[in-house]
């Protein structure tokens, strides 16, 4: 089972599974304020799931490893949503560029990502290989079933 990647797995299980090797290895940092927070302007109330930030710093890692150099407000465009407005057609809004810059920065500080030099973030290479090995045992978990 040589070369499998973070493109070879289903997305969501592997979002998953990495959010709770995040949360089980303790690493990463988690602002005090995740229990307060919207997550963008277009919600009305903050996310129900106590471990949505490791979900989210799951969710980034993994867009950032399939596309090279990603910043902000690409982030914040792929986590927005739809405002309801009423009556009125619903519009596409970004999300908060305040949480994805914290995630980024969290995922910095444990060396997943690092600062590319044309902008935005770049995985780094202890970064792939602990999403190349959760991904292999991914793999390996849906090939024994």
């Amino acid at each position: 089972m040589a070369g499998i990647t973070v493109k070879d797995v289903n997305a969501h299980s592997f979002i998953k599974a990495y959010a709770a090797y995040l949360k089980r290895t303790g690493k990463l940092e988690v602002p005090k304020w995740v229990d307060l927070v919207k997550t963008g302007t277009f919600k009305e109330l903050a996310p129900y799931d106590p471990d949505w930030y490791f979900i989210r710093a799951a969710s980034v890692a993994r867009h950032i490893y399939i596309r090279k150099s990603v910043g902000v407000g690409a982030l914040n465009k792929v986590h927005g949503g739809t405002i309801n407005r009423g009556s009125r057609p619903s519009h596409h809004v970004d999300a908060s560029g305040s949480v994805n810059r914290k995630v980024l920065q969290s995922l910095e500080k444990i060396g997943v990502l690092e600062k590319d030099k044309k902008g935005g973030r770049k995985i780094t290479q202890d970064g792939q290989r602990d999403l190349d090995r959760i991904a292999m045992t991914l793999a390996e978990e849906s090939d024994e079933e």
